[in-house]
C-alpha cells in the first residue's frame, strides 16, 4: 500500500496541478504537501527493507536495500527542491521573467518527474523501468527548455536526442539479458531476480548487453565519454529542476546499471564489470578535472562536478568491497551536497541575473546566509574534512590500492585539480566587494530555510550514519 501511494500522490499532484491554472501560492501549497507525503511514504518503505530485507506490493513493486537507499536521497532532496520551488518561482514572477502560466506547466511536469523517477526505483520490471527512465527524459526536457530562449531550447533538444539514443542502446543491451527467455517463451513480467537466476545466458552475450547497458544508462548517469548533454541541460533548467537532475536522477539511473551489473557478475563473473565500471570511472573524473578548472558559469561548473562525482561511484563499485559501501554512501552524501548547491546558486542567480562566474563578486557581502551554505556545499562537494565525502573518497581510492595502484594515482590527481578549480571560483565568487551597490539580504525565507535544512542533514550525516541507513548499505554492498 505505501509504495503504491507513492506513485499515486506525485501523478495525481500533476494532475491536481494541471486544473489549478494561475493560482501560484496553491501550485506552492500543493506541491510542499505532495512532497511530504512522498517523504513519509518513502521513509516508511525503507524501514520495511530494513527490517524485512525486500519490500514488495502490487505484484510489480518491489524495494531492496540498493533501491531503498536510493529511495531515500529522491524523496529528501524531492522534498527540498519541491519547498524551494514555490518561494523561487513567486520572485521569478515578480520579476517577470516568466508568466502565471508556467508555473503551472513547471508544477504539472515536477510532479511527473517524480513520479517517474519513483516509478523507476520501486518497480521490479527492467522493461518498467527503462519506461520510467524514459519518462524521466520527456518531462524534464520542457523544463530545460522553461524560459524559452535559444540556449535552454537547444538544450533540450541536445538533451533529448542524446539521451532517447542512449536509451534505445539500453533497451537493446536490456532485450540481450532477456533472450534465454524470449526464445524459451518464458517471458511474463521478467524482474530483476528472476533475470540475475537466468538459466543459459551465453557469456559473450552477457557481456556485448552489459556494454550496451552501460553506454546506454551511463549517457543518463552522466559519465564521460556519453556527458556532452549534461552541462547544458543542468545549466539551463529552473535551479530546484538542476537539484533534482544532478543530486537525484544521475543516481537513479545509476541504480538500473548496477541492477543489469548484478544480472551479468551471475553470467561471467565480476572482474568484467568491474573494469568496465573502471574505466567509465575514471574517464569521467579526468574529463571534469580538465573542465572544471577553467570553467566560466557556475551552473555549468556544478553540473561538471556531478560528472566527477558519477566517475567516484563507479571507481567504487569497480574496485568492489570497500569502495562499493564508500560508494553507496558517496550517492547520498553527493546528493545533499550537490542540491545545496544548486539551490544556493539559484539565491545567487535571483540577486545578480547572471551565471557567469566574472559577475559574481561580493556574494558574501551582498547575501551573507546564501554564501555561508555556498561554502558549506563546496567544502563538503570537494571533499574537504570533517565533511562525509572526504570518508567516501578515502574509502574508495584505497579500495583500489592494492590492486589499481595507478588508476588510483590518477584518480586522486584529478581530485586535487577539482578542488583547486573549485576553490579558485568560488573564492572569486564569495569574497570581494559590493561594486554592483545589490541591496543586502536574502529573497525571503523559503528560499534559504530549505537550504539550510540540506545542510544540517549533510552536516549532521557527516558524523553519525543512521542505523538503518547504515543497514542497507551494508546489505546493499555486500552484493558488489
Amino acid at each position: 500500500m505505501i509504495l503504491l501511494i507513492l506513485v499515486i500522490v506525485p501523478l495525481a499532484a500533476s494532475i491536481v496541478s494541471f486544473f489549478m491554472k494561475k493560482q501560484t501560492l496553491m501550485l506552492g501549497r500543493v506541491a510542499f504537501g505532495a512532497v511530504a507525503i512522498e517523504l513519509v511514504c518513502a521513509l516508511l518503505a525503507v524501514a520495511r527493507v530494513a527490517h524485512e530485507g525486500v519490500y514488495a506490493a502490487a505484484g510489480i513493486f518491489s524495494v531492496d536495500a540498493l533501491g531503498a537507499i536510493v529511495l531515500i536521497i529522491v524523496s529528501i532532496v524531492g522534498f527540498a527542491a519541491a519547498w524551494y520551488s514555490g518561494p523561487y518561482l513567486r520572485v521569478e514572477l515578480s520579476k517577470e521573467v516568466i508568466d502565471p502560466l508556467k508555473v503551472r506547466q513547471y508544477f504539472v511536469l515536477l510532479h511527473l518527474f517524480l513520479f517517474a523517477m519513483y516509478f523507476a526505483i520501486i518497480t521490479s520490471s527492467p522493461i518498467l523501468a527503462w519506461v520510467a527512465i524514459e519518462a524521466t527524459t520527456l518531462s524534464t526536457a520542457f523544463l530545460v527548455s522553461f524560459y524559452n530562449k535559444s540556449s535552454g531550447i537547444e538544450a533540450a533538444w541536445k538533451y533529448l536526442i542524446i539521451n532517447s539514443v542512449g536509451l534505445l542502446l539500453a533497451f537493446f543491451g536490456t532485450l540481450l539479458f532477456l533472450y534465454p527467455m524470449l526464445s524459451t517463451n518464458h517471458l511474463g513480467i521478467v524482474s530483476w531476480q528472476s533475470l540475475i537466476g537466468v538459466v543459459g545466458l551465453d557469456p559473450f552475450i552477457a557481456k556485448a548487453a552489459f556494454i550496451f547497458v552501460m553506454v546506454g544508462y551511463g549517457t543518463k548517469t552522466g559519465l564521460a565519454p556519453m556527458h556532452t548533454w549534461l552541462p547544458d541541460a543542468h545549466s539551463k533548467a529552473p535551479v530546484p529542476v538542476s537539484a533534482l537532475l544532478s543530486g537525484v536522477l544521475l543516481n537513479v539511473a545509476f541504480l538500473t546499471i548496477l541492477r543489469f551489473k548484478l544480472v551479468t557478475d551471475a553470467a561471467v563473473g565480476p572482474e568484467f564489470s568491474r573494469g568496465v565500471l573502471i574505466f567509465f570511472g575514471l574517464a569521467s573524473i579526468l574529463v571534469a578535472a580538465f573542465i572544471i578548472f577553467i570553467q566560466k558559469n557556475y551552473k555549468r561548473l556544478l553540473a561538471y562536478s556531478s560528472i566527477e562525482h558519477m566517475g567516484v561511484i563507479a571507481l567504487g563499485f569497480g574496485f568492489g568491497g570497500l569502495g562499493a559501501f564508500a560508494a553507496l554512501l558517496h550517492m547520498v552524501y553527493h546528493a545533499l551536497a550537490k542540491s545545496l548547491l544548486f539551490l544556493s546558486a539559484g539565491n545567487i542567480f535571483i540577486k545578480y541575473s547572471s551565471t557567469k562566474i566574472k559577475n559574481i563578486t561580493g556574494v558574501a557581502a551582498v547575501l551573507p546566509v546564501t554564501a555561508a551554505l555556498f561554502v558549506i556545499g563546496f567544502l563538503a562537494i570537494t571533499g574537504v574534512p570533517p565533511f562525509g565525502i572526504f570518508n567516501t573518497e578515502f574509502l574508495v581510492l584505497s579500495a583500489g590500492i592494492k590492486d589499481h595502484l595507478a588508476i588510483v594515482v590518477i584518480a586522486l590527481a584529478g581530485l586535487a585539480l577539482i578542488f583547486a578549480g573549485f576553490l579558485r571560483h568560488v573564492v572569486a565568487m564569495v569574497m570581494g566587494s559590493n561594486d554592483k551597490g545589490l541591496a543586502r539580504g536574502e529573497s525571503g525565507v523559503g528560499t534559504v530555510a530549505p537550504i539550510i535544512v540540506l545542510a544540517v542533514i549533510l552536516i549532521v550525516g557527516s558524523f553519525y550514519i543512521p542505523a538503518v541507513l547504515r543497514t542497507l548499505i551494508i546489505s546493499a554492498s555486500s552484493r558488489f
